[in-house]
């Protein structure tokens, strides 16, 4: 009896021990598959990176051992530009093999989104959680994190990370804040000057004003919706007018283009006024159709992230916004051929070609041009042909090389930032300086503190500081 146990003891343990080296055999085999598997993957990686460096003219000398892990913090994939900007950027860097994409965004997961790629890892973050943002990308060991917010207190914390870059992508103007809260424009501006990697949209504010506030920044351009070569332009057969956007937000000034229309009307009386955009807090407009009695010729359409069924033979834009930036929605409107009104806003990158630039905000100015435009289809047809022309020059993919080239001179030191910085293209300062003199007469019609400003005040942003 004791020598069946004896010999069943050993054979458990003889058997013990056969099945420890097999699992012992297995975990070395699998570490070796995958020391070879991962060898093969950095190896296929710098194959990539050598043939960007070399096709983008970079002279970096190392190697990558992982992909670069670029996080980008926005609103959500529905609705206004910066969404919409958004989910372009997440595509367009998804092409680069190089590029780890982690999607971090305020509003969680909604129907009728803009589309990305179905494996990019989306991370839900509230508006002021930025504890969560920084915990976030240190646990997903982000390289490189694209900002979006105009939260000065947030970006100063985020400025003082030590193991993380941050890009601040500017996008606004900074006269919208004149306009909206100069609190906010004092702040906010005070805390770009502290900042390494700003991105701003606006060659005049870029290339001239940031540089006698002492900000340092780079000029982009935002990716835009559709390719140039796949569209077919408007024919401009109809009398719709078109208005796109927040209508909700009282900057954006729908309002003039309804108030326009009751003198438009008067010669034009088979025109109408499709407003595209939530309806959502827009009681204020709607009373004001009401008023003017314009019913019948007053339309909105509500939110769709296919505006362009309605491009199609639509002859006109009005866009009233008091201050933009990169407005995708004449960047989409210029693409199909259709011409724009502008209110004085001439310092966007697409203001020319195509468009009417009116330096008032009167809707008897607004309604001058309408009926000027919808009365002559020959000029119609010259200026639509003009805006579709202007923006051929905007090309995804050569924005998305300049991108990648950021990107890695960023990545691999301050040396060869600064060689990005300085292959960089300006404006002139007659350019800008005129637009800041049209702007200076804007901002004395509309805002009485401003009234005694000049150019040299502006300039001086000590003095911006001191205006209450």
């Amino acid at each position: 009896m004791k020598l069946n146990i004896y010999t069943n003891y050993n054979f458990h343990i003889k058997q013990e021990k056969i099945i420890f080296l097999i699992l012992f055999l297995i975990i070395i085999q699998s570490t070796i598959k995958y020391k070879e598997s991962l060898k093969k993957e950095i190896k296929y990686l710098n194959n990539i990176y050598i043939k960007i460096k070399n096709d983008l003219n970079l002279t970096f000398n190392n190697k990558l051992n992982k992909k670069l892990r670029i996080g980008i913090y926005t609103f959500g994939l529905k609705g206004a530009g910066l969404q919409r900007s958004s989910s372009l950027m997440v595509n367009y860097f998804y092409k680069i093999k190089l590029f780890e994409i982690i999607l971090f965004t305020i509003n969680k997961k909604e129907e009728n989104e803009y589309s990305i790629p179905k494996d990019i890892k989306r991370i839900y973050i509230k508006y002021n959680n930025l504890n969560k943002l920084i915990k976030e990308t240190g646990k997903r060991m982000v390289d490189i994190l694209i900002y979006q917010f105009p939260l000065y207190e947030h970006i100063e914390k985020l400025n003082l990370l030590k193991n993380i870059k941050v890009i601040f992508y500017l996008h606004q103007c900074f006269l919208y804040w004149i306009y909206y809260n100069y609190f906010i424009f004092k702040n906010l501006y005070k805390t770009y000057q502290t900042l390494k990697y700003v991105i701003s949209l606006i060659p005049f504010e870029n290339d001239y004003l940031f540089k006698k506030w002492n900000i340092s920044s780079i000029l982009m351009d935002n990716f835009i919706s559709y390719e140039y070569n796949y569209i077919i332009q408007s024919d401009l057969s109809s009398k719709t007018i078109l208005m796109i956007g927040r209508a909700s937000d009282k900057l954006k000034r729908f309002d003039l283009g309804i108030k326009s229309m009751k003198y438009i009307i008067q010669e034009i009386p088979d025109c109408e006024i499709k407003i595209i955009s939530e309806v959502l807090d827009t009681d204020f407009l709607q009373n004001l159709k009401l008023k003017l009695n314009l019913e019948k010729y007053i339309n909105f359409i509500g939110y769709t992230s296919t505006p362009e069924i309605y491009f199609k033979n639509s002859s006109l834009h009005i866009f009233p916004s008091i201050s933009e930036c990169f407005p995708m929605v004449l960047c989409e409107t210029k693409i199909y051929g259709i011409p724009n009104i502008l209110i004085g806003f001439d310092y966007v990158k697409m203001s020319k070609g195509g468009t009417i630039i009116i330096y008032d905000d009167s809707p008897e100015s607004i309604s001058k041009e309408v009926i000027n435009i919808l009365s002559n289809i020959k000029f119609r047809k010259k200026i639509g042909k003009e805006a579709r022309e202007s923006m051929r020059k905007f090309k995804n993919e050569l924005l998305l090389k300049k991108w990648v080239k950021l990107i890695l001179s960023i990545y691999n030191g301050d040396e060869y930032f600064q060689k990005f910085l300085n292959q960089e293209n300006h404006i002139s300062e007659e350019k800008s300086i005129n637009i800041i003199k049209n702007q200076i007469k804007l901002l004395k019609l509309r805002k009485k503190n401003f009234e005694n400003v000049t150019i040299n005040n502006l300039e001086n942003f000590t003095f911006m500081e001191q205006i209450n």
